[in-house]
């Protein structure tokens, strides 16, 4: 198995294919992937249920958003993929494993979708790829993934793919638009030595 801080694994060249997409990491230097990053970070239904710590409210903030992504993955902390379909090419969505923690070979997984892709499996299917990737591939042992309470078509596309409900964390995110209050998560797992989930 390849060291966990391989750059060939985390850098420009890892490219995934599987139940219809392609997994890509996400250049800073494309004009279309900054507009689709762009759209994603600003859908009202991502904003619903994610804060994020630095908002991203037009095309520059999205470039420097892609562009610290980008040195994440230099620096083997996190990787992160835009999701296409495998055929077309169309954009998608997105799809991260963050906060690497190599001495406890865990890290976490997110994921969005832009609002034409819904209904489609997208989120399965790419949530499935990453993980298979980042367990064979990273050689982690452990995946996290939480999501607001309420958020039931996340809840469901977690179990669907592996990922056991563990417990509920007390004001473990922010609350919509705010920084200064918090919700509750659920937290969801899936370990190297799961079975694996059936395919969609």
């Amino acid at each position: 198995m390849a060291s966990l801080r391989d750059p060939s694994l985390t850098g420009p060249r890892a490219e995934l294919h599987g139940h219809g997409l392609i997994l890509r990491p996400w250049d800073a230097g494309s004009g279309s992937d900054v507009g689709t990053w762009l759209r994603g970070m600003r859908d009202p239904e991502f904003r619903r249920w994610n804060t994020p710590l630095r908002l991203v409210t037009d095309r520059a903030s999205a470039r420097e958003s892609l562009r610290a992504r980008a040195q994440s993955a230099t620096e083997g902390t996190s990787v992160s993929f835009r999701v296409a379909d495998e055929r077309t090419g169309e954009a998608l969505g997105h799809i991260g494993v963050n906060e690497i923690k190599y001495h406890l070979k865990v890290a976490r997984v997110g994921y969005w979708v832009l609002p034409e892709a819904r209904g489609r499996g997208v989120a399965t299917g790419a949530l499935l790829l990453a993980a298979d990737w980042a367990f064979a591939q990273l050689g982690l042992h452990r995946l996290e993934l939480d999501h607001a309470v309420g958020h039931d078509a996340s809840c469901r596309i977690a179990q669907r793919c592996g990922f056991a409900y563990e417990g509920t964390l007390r004001g473990a995110v922010f609350q919509e638009g705010r920084h200064d209050a918090f919700r509750d998560a659920h937290l969801h797992a899936r370990l190297a030595t799961d079975p694996p989930p059936a395919a969609p």
